[in-house]
């Protein structure tokens, strides 16, 4: 059973039709439990995905404000090994990055076969909040949905499995979640203005990101909608799912490794027999 929503692409969908606070009647500890267990074996995994160097993993994070990206990094992804996955945020453009086309600085860090990549926000802000705050003509934000695609395409076709979560919350847990920072003087640094100003433009943000969902939904690069206003459900509905798009390739990632362990064992021992004969 999954616990996050695939979206198929076969008919439009609403944000609204989804609940943000569903947990699909598990309890707190239960769901910790299990998590725990999946991202013990999502560990197993990245190993022999590393040792084998024959795919790599992009997960996309997407979602307003307080939704989780952060903890949904650091409760997943922390105890994965950290020389094959890392982190790239993407936030306001610099200058150079602005003098390419907007997937050039995506693209750069893009992970190499056998690394996991986690992109905190991604070349979705480009028909987000360019889109909500008109910084682009709408001609050349549209433009934009199709050239992802193709992007991404191109990214499953070089052997990436690319997962998008979108962490969907409702605005009264945003509320919650921002006064609750500036209540908080560890998590003050996560303050901004313009968080607030960003919950006036609810609506806006939501018939973009609903653009999103239906118009860059695909069978290699999927999205899902994962209820976010339970951040325990949350990260369980998001590793449930990395570890489902990796099992397959297990027996795949084991015959390879077993196969350059065969080959240097040949090599060590024609070493060896060649210093005897030395």
């Amino acid at each position: 059973m999954s616990y996050a929503h695939r979206i198929e692409g076969d008919r439009p969908i609403k944000l609204s039709e989804f609940d943000s606070t569903e947990d699909a009647g598990l309890r707190h500890e239960e769901a910790i439990q299990r998590t725990d267990r999946i991202v013990a074996e999502l560990a197993e995994l990245q190993e022999l995905m590393s040792a084998s160097r024959q795919r790599s993993l992009l997960v996309i994070l997407q979602g307003r404000d307080t939704s989780g990206k952060d903890g949904t990094i650091r409760h997943v992804a922390g105890a994965l090994n950290s020389q094959s996955c890392s982190v790239a945020s993407f936030k306001q453009p610099t200058e150079e990055e602005m003098a390419h086309d907007f997937l050039w600085r995506i693209h750069a860090e893009t992970p190499a076969k056998g690394q996991i990549k986690i992109f905190n926000r991604s070349q979705y802000e480009d028909v987000l909040v360019v889109r909500v705050h008109d910084l682009v003509p709408k001609h050349v934000w549209r433009e934009r949905y199709d050239q992802i695609n193709a992007f991404e395409r191109l990214l499953t076709d070089s052997d990436t499995t690319v997962l998008k979560f979108y962490l969907h919350i409702s605005k009264q847990e945003q509320k919650r979640r921002l006064l609750e920072r500036e209540r908080n003087p560890m998590k003050s640094w996560k303050l901004s203005a313009g968080d607030w100003k960003d919950r006036e433009l609810w609506d806006e943000y939501t018939a973009a990101y609903e653009d999103v969902l239906n118009r860059c939904s695909t069978a290699s690069a999927p999205w899902f909608i994962v209820p976010a206003d339970k951040k325990w459900f949350r990260n369980l509905a998001i590793a449930e799912i990395l570890l489902e798009s990796l099992k397959p390739f297990r027996q795949g990632w084991i015959d390879r490794v077993e196969e350059i362990g065969r080959r240097e064992r040949i090599a060590i021992e024609e070493y060896k027999r060649s210093r005897e004969n030395s």
